[in-house]
């Protein structure tokens, strides 16, 4: 089947640009929502990213705002990790996740999660196998979409695991009696 032969070679090739292949310029948002399509993947149907996007991930502290009217690398680099995430997290989740990581490291933080995405992507490439019957395709489909919800039931628990952290780490409010002591 052509099309899967295609598609393993898509999983196996496509990949959000390198850190170093970023723009080294900053973009206006009208330049960033235009590059943005290259940093996603094969057929990212409904993910197109709009203005109205990037204020929502900057008032959810998942984005750092604009310099002036224009966004770097770094910006680039964080749209993209926010755009795999969202796959599967919240925005809300993604921020929780994404604080956990010292934002002036975000070259390391993109390069670790492309390296993820690499291993992943070749993974299901290897699990494709060379050829497939049609009633074959919707085992195919089930087994990943199984797979997926596995892995997607494993990070929301993760991330209330997190959440608990980041709770307990807060200060806890005195009753009234305790402040006058």
């Amino acid at each position: 089947m052509e099309d899967l032969s295609k598609l393993k070679e898509q999983l196996r090739s496509e990949r959000p640009v390198p850190w170093d292949s970023l723009p080294d310029i900053d973009l206006y948002m009208d330049q960033l929502i235009s590059y943005m399509p290259r940093q996603q993947l094969i057929s990212s149907r409904d993910n197109k990213l709009t203005s109205a996007m990037v204020n929502n991930y900057i008032k959810a502290n998942l984005l750092e705002r604009a310099n002036g009217k224009k966004y770097s690398r770094n910006h680039v680099a964080e749209l993209s990790i926010i755009s795999f995430l969202k796959q599967i997290i919240s925005v809300k989740d993604a921020a929780l996740v994404f604080n956990e990581f010292p934002k002036e490291d975000i070259r390391s933080i993109y390069e670790k999660s492309l390296g993820y995405l690499d291993k992943a992507l070749n993974s299901v490439s290897e699990q494709l196998p060379d050829s497939i019957g049609e009633n074959e395709i919707a085992d195919m489909i089930m087994r990943l979409a199984v797979v997926s919800y596995a892995n997607k039931l494993t990070c929301l628990r993760l991330i209330d695991i997190l959440q608990e952290k980041e709770e307990s780490k807060k200060p806890t409010k005195k009753s009234k009696g305790e402040l006058i002591k």
